[in-house]
């Protein structure tokens, strides 16, 4: 089904977010229940949005910036009248919602964006404000999209016709506000005619890739086939695979980045084999105060993941599980950072810093 909104700024036919006219409800797609069915949530409070983010119903990085920032939105319709009280409750809000994935860093990035422009707006009527969050929200959403199309185009000049490119977990339109990262990376080679195949990593054990990522370049009639997790290097060491893009959740300031656990494991095979790993993100996802990876917070996921299988139950009673949700690839290993401002080759914390001075260009961050 269409995603059931008259404008969607995804522009796509599906979206992971969406605030609608009124501003009072917001549309998450239920990614938990793809590929078999596209079911869209409707949200209308704060509480809603962070179970939303929390339980998986929306996920990637720029995605869950997106719903954070409208679900401030939210929240300042519900917050009181007060000016003083207005921002108490505002920033519990923030608060709230940076908790529920913490190795994300464009949901504190998106929340303290929408809490700064709640205090420009604080001494306004509650319509005001409301109004005035909802629209700066919208904003942050256009610019994640200009942003993915900019990072899109400049990623897929490092591609080559006739590739095979390995891509991990779901860095496309569903992660994000709409277009993809490392999928818009290779959208934007489709689109200038690259002959390309893609092998998506199934992802274990929340099985993104498999669901997710095959889910997306299937309706682009882009080729993908899926792969278990354990299969990559030994396809590396076949020669089968040429290049690999994917997405990230944090960008430290030395260039070490954080991704869906795996990422570290498919990095190592890469560099071993002379195959280059490009990471595409939106420059909102670089944390410049972050001093390297080492001090990025891992988020560790429920036992129920890896223990159960639908209603099956898969580990003995008892066995306890390491669950991490994210693993760090250090600087070193990736070939290039592709972000809307511009690349990073080699990735260092002096070209990160050049970075951070460039024109912002059609992008935002």
């Amino acid at each position: 089904m269409p995603v059931p909104h008259e404008s969607p700024l995804s522009e796509r036919d599906y979206s992971a977010v969406e605030l609608c006219l009124d501003d009072a409800e917001l549309l998450v797609m239920d990614q938990r229940e793809l590929p078999e069915r596209e079911v869209y949530l409707r949200l209308h409070t704060l509480a809603e949005a962070h179970d939303a983010i929390r339980d998986m119903a929306v996920r990637g990085a720029p995605a869950i910036g997106v719903t954070a920032a409208y679900a401030m939105a939210l929240a300042a319709r519900a917050a009181p009248a007060a000016p003083d009280n207005f921002l108490v409750e505002m920033s519990k809000a923030a608060m709230r919602l940076n908790a529920s994935r913490p190795t994300a860093v464009n949901l504190s990035w998106a929340t303290a964006r929408l809490l700064a422009a709640a205090r420009e707006v604080m001494s306004h009527t509650q319509e005001a404000r409301a109004a005035h969050l909802a629209e700066v929200a919208r904003e942050l959403h256009r610019a994640d999209v200009r942003a993915n199309r900019r990072l899109g185009a400049l990623g897929a000049a490092t591609l080559e016709d006739g590739m095979t490119v390995l891509t991990h977990c779901n860095a496309g339109a569903l992660a994000t506000g709409g277009y993809g990262t490392a999928l818009g990376v290779i959208r934007a080679a489709a689109s200038q005619g690259k002959r390309l195949q893609v092998i998506a990593a199934e992802t274990r054990p929340y099985l993104q890739g498999a669901r997710l990522t095959a889910w997306e370049l299937q309706r682009d009639d882009i080729p993908v086939r899926v792969v278990c997790d354990s299969a990559v290097a030994s396809l590396l060491a076949r020669g089968l695979i040429h290049a690999a893009v994917v997405g990230a959740d944090r960008v430290a300031a030395n260039g070490d980045v954080a991704n869906k656990v795996g990422t570290y494991s498919h990095a190592c095979a890469l560099a071993h084999h002379g195959r280059p790993l490009l990471v595409a993100a939106p420059w909102s996802t670089v944390d410049l105060g972050c001093p390297s990876g080492a001090a990025i917070p891992i988020e560790e996921r429920a036992r129920e993941e890896l223990a159960t299988l639908g209603e099956r139950q898969l580990l003995p009673h008892g066995v306890g599980v390491l669950n991490p949700s994210f693993d760090v690839t250090p600087a070193a290993l990736v070939h290039a950072l592709v972000t809307e401002r511009g690349v990073a080759s080699p990735v260092t914390a002096q070209a990160l810093a050049e970075l951070a001075h460039a024109p912002e260009g059609v992008g935002g961050s």
